[in-house]
């Protein structure tokens, strides 16, 4: 047992680093979010490779990391957390690669906007602006949970998802 937690303790710390980095090449600003496409993938992965809880705190880490360094918003939290977790606990119930890519996509892009609907009147925004921000994260969670699907499928055929 401690083997396995110390494995995926690694690999959400290696997932981490990889995500914020690539958050820095690979985002598109828009108003007042950033849509980071790779963070929807790197939770896609998370769900199936280390689980809702320890990909819940790689979204975490990830989220605090990139405010400190200044290429993130507050919105990226309730998104990226509330997608990975979802994304999480679906295939951990059903162990299909396809679940984990709907349950980011509903846990972001649906509920995770709604859920910067306090964040916006916490940061005095105009209301307008979730008009903006929903379907942004939703493009944002499309795509990034997208190609995840396309990587997890392929490793599958190649029996190197086990």
């Amino acid at each position: 047992m401690q083997n396995n937690q110390t494995r995926k303790l690694t690999l959400t710390a290696i997932i981490t680093a990889i995500n914020v980095v690539l958050s820095q090449m690979i985002y598109i600003p828009l108003g007042p979010i950033k849509a980071f496409p790779v963070q929807h993938f790197v939770n896609v992965l998370c769900a199936v490779f280390v689980g809702p809880w320890y990909g819940l705190a790689q979204a975490f880490l990830t989220s605090v990391i990139r405010l400190i360094f200044g290429t993130a918003t507050p919105f990226a939290f309730p998104g990226s957390m509330i997608g990975v977790l979802l994304a999480g606990l679906i295939y951990q119930r059903s162990r299909k690669v396809g679940f984990a890519v709907i349950g980011e996509v509903i846990g972001t892009g649906i509920i995770g906007s709604l859920a910067t609907i306090p964040l916006i009147y916490m940061m005095n925004l105009d209301f307008s602006k979730f008009y903006v921000i929903a379907p942004l994260f939703l493009a944002s969670t499309v795509v990034g949970s997208l190609t995840a699907y396309g990587l997890l499928i392929a490793l599958t055929r190649r029996n190197l998802l086990k």
